[in-house]
């Protein structure tokens, strides 16, 4: 099984990659340029089980709803491994939680309407074309209605992207249209019947009944509108968990790529916090949620690009203990000061196991062990894996 969910054959002496097939099946399968899609199971595997969503295979989401629970876990872990070991880098027992809670909180639905037809869901496997939905179960119940409430924003405006956002007061929704032709009217009346909190439209606001908030351990984010969150409730809490039952006795610590801040908000319980990100709506959220919380330890908010711009060795003198939790690309910039810093203290946070590898190599290059070693599982189903890990020295 390869690292991205699918299956790998030989055919004709070359690799070919195979869609929806497990380890030891025998199919039968029409070969294109190296990748084959399946058209009969010959010889399936033990493993194989019912998928239970029956958009499964079309919708290009879920990919691996058809393995069972204990050779999936295995392959996620035996993923994480494969990225540190290319690397050459030694690590501790790797563990794994299984963070799907009660579902994913956010999705995107691509809403088309062409030759009087609307549809609304998520791209084929592959493909740039929309598989319509009527439901997603991997959702949190919150969103039971969000491909319905995206159909009928496509009706109203065309071609779509809605992004959908269960928090804690209701479902907040945001808009990407390339042409908008539509009156407002018909839009806030689309929300109304879906009792949207609020509504935005290629960042400009159409409604807003109220706040969007979630809660980080008693602290209320005020959620900017298509603002980004942990995938699920139970993933940030682990994650969130990890971070501070590791962080030791720092009494100042820099939270790096820190969004709305779920860990800053968690971390000043116990320490003065400055936390840093390029995205100045998620900091004026994490500082307001600062200002109204009860016995936090201060919290100051940077903006600053960790890309263009990391914490140098010298500036990072500052703190007892980092965190950093980049988007997919990784932060070797930020590592390579991490490195050379006088920090004994550094947790990783990452949704890439290829780039966690690269920035790990650094960080143990500059004289880290790594301690911990965590799979955080909030993309069930799928190729992606959430990674937590602890750095000393």
């Amino acid at each position: 099984m390869g690292r991205r969910g699918e299956g790998i054959a030989e055919s004709g002496g070359a690799t070919v990659f195979v869609p929806y097939a497990l380890p030891g099946e025998t199919v039968e399968a029409e070969v294109t340029e190296g990748r084959a899609a399946i058209r009969g199971l010959l010889q399936p595997s033990p493993d194989r089980i019912a998928p239970f969503c029956k958009h499964h295979g079309q919708c290009g989401g879920c990919q691996l709803q058809h393995w069972a629970d204990e050779p999936y876990r295995a392959w996620k872990l035996a993923v994480v491994e494969e990225a540190l070991k290319k690397e050459g880098l030694e690590h501790p027992a790797l563990t794994f939680i299984d963070a799907h809670g009660s579902g994913r909180r956010r999705a995107v639905f691509h809403g088309r309407r062409k030759s009087g037809r609307v549809t609304a869901g998520f791209m084929k496997p592959r493909s740039h074309d929309v598989h319509d939905i009527d439901q997603c179960p991997a959702l949190v119940p919150a969103l039971a209605k969000a491909p319905e409430m995206s159909r009928a924003f496509a009706g109203v405006l065309g071609d779509c992207d809605v992004a959908v956002t269960a928090v804690n007061n209701g479902i907040d929704v945001a808009i990407k249209a390339a042409k908008v032709s539509a009156r407002l009217q018909h839009l806030t009346a689309v929300a109304a019947n879906h009792s949207i909190l609020g509504l935005t439209l290629n960042g400009e606001v159409v409604l807003k009944e109220g706040q969007p908030v979630i809660d980080a351990a008693g602290a209320a984010i005020p959620i900017p509108p298509g603002g980004f969150l942990q995938a699920t409730a139970a993933g940030e809490v682990a994650l969130s968990e990890f971070v501070t039952s590791n962080i030791g006795k720092a009494s100042h610590i820099a939270d790096l790529f820190c969004g709305v801040g779920p860990f800053a908000l968690r971390l000043a319980k116990q320490a003065r916090v400055s936390a840093f990100d390029s995205d100045k709506l998620a900091l004026g959220a994490l500082a307001a949620a600062a200002r109204n919380a009860q016995g936090l330890k201060p919290i100051s908010v940077q903006n600053r690009n960790l890309f263009k711009e990391p914490l140098t060795a010298a500036e990072l003198k500052s703190f007892d203990a980092v965190v950093f939790d980049p988007p997919r690309a990784g932060a070797e910039a930020q590592s390579r000061q991490l490195a050379k810093s006088h920090l004994k203290t550094v947790i990783a946070i990452s949704c890439d196991p290829q780039t966690f590898a690269r920035d790990a190599r650094i960080l143990v290059d500059g004289g880290f062990k790594l301690a911990k070693l965590t799979a955080i599982d909030q993309f069930k189903w799928t190729a992606h894996a959430e990674i937590a890990a602890l750095f000393a020295r």
